[in-house]
């Protein structure tokens, strides 16, 4: 049995969510949460708390045993992409791009 947790169009680059996911996958959830808490990166914020709703999915759906709770999948897929612009030298006009993406964390349970 399995239980998941999705966000949707955070503002943070994917390429920098995938970092901080490399470091929690397969780890025990208490484990993942403990590394989350104590790491310095912007995406910990919304993935501790993506992680608890998908925790919580497990226990209150599934009637799942919190302590024996695993990351067994996290990944991220880029969502839309904002196009701004600045004014630069001589009449130019360079494009900026603010990226989103789409996270996605699966608990399972260890047997």
């Amino acid at each position: 049995m399995e239980a998941k947790a999705i966000v949707k169009n955070i503002r943070i680059s994917p390429r920098k969510v995938s970092i901080v996911m490399d470091l929690i996958r397969g780890k025990n959830a208490d484990v993942a949460m403990g590394i989350l808490k104590n790491t310095r990166k912007a995406a910990c914020e919304p993935l501790l708390k993506l992680l608890n709703s998908a925790c919580a999915n497990a226990e209150v759906n599934h009637n799942m045993d919190r302590s024996n709770l695993y990351v067994s999948e996290v990944f991220v897929c880029p969502g839309s992409t904002m196009k701004r612009g600045q004014a630069r030298a001589r009449g130019g006009f360079d494009r900026i791009l603010k990226r989103t993406c789409h996270m996605t964390i699966v608990v399972k349970e260890r047997v």
